[in-house]
């Protein structure tokens, strides 16, 4: 499939996600390149993920609107099973007060996958950056998996630094990486 520019960025409310969501997933899928069954195991996570404080996602569509792209996140908290797993992992080579710095009141970026087939068109960027124009925290923190990818050249481009590396989650058996930076991001 040939690459198509992204007709436009919409934000979504929960209900137009729930609307799209197997769309969504599958596209994460494809994005992640885990097994199609990964949809049905997802599904329920997602839909408890918009239900969190200042839950926000921005999707990229093409011409007939269909999703090119997809990122969501949410304010991160104590009890959180990401939250939880992050702090573990951080408290082993990070003292109490930065780990502390960075845990309180930040904006976790979730999710922020392209279609495989559109991937180099800067939908990617153009995603990121609207999904966090308005968020309220002023640090963002996410994980991506360890490796050479587009995704770490993007997030390294617009100044996201190392917090842990080489981290191993509970379910995924690769290693991830958790990166931090302030915001707003500069333009």
């Amino acid at each position: 499939m040939t690459a198509v520019p992204a007709k436009r960025l919409c934000e979504f409310t929960a209900d137009q996600l729930r609307e799209r969501l197997t769309e969504a997933l599958t596209l994460y899928v494809d994005a992640m390149r885990y097994p199609e069954s990964t949809v049905a195991h997802r599904a329920p996570m997602w839909l408890a993920h918009m239900l969190r404080p200042q839950w926000r996602c921005v999707v990229a569509l093409d011409e007939d609107d269909r999703l090119l792209g997809v990122t969501y996140g949410y304010q991160g908290a104590p009890g959180q099973w990401w939250h939880e797993q992050v702090r573990h992992g951080m408290s082993s080579c990070h003292s109490t007060d930065q780990v502390g710095s960075w845990m309180n009141g930040y904006f976790e970026l979730t999710e922020l996958h392209v279609r495989p087939d559109q991937h180099g068109q800067g939908i990617g960027e153009r995603l990121l950056r609207e999904l966090l124009r308005e968020v309220r925290s002023d640090r963002v923190l996410l994980s991506t998996p360890e490796g050479p990818s587009r995704a770490w050249r993007l997030y390294r481009r617009v100044g996201f630094q190392d917090l842990l590396r080489n981290y191993q989650f509970t379910g995924d058996p690769r290693p991830f990486a958790v990166l931090g930076r302030s915001l707003p991001l500069d333009s």
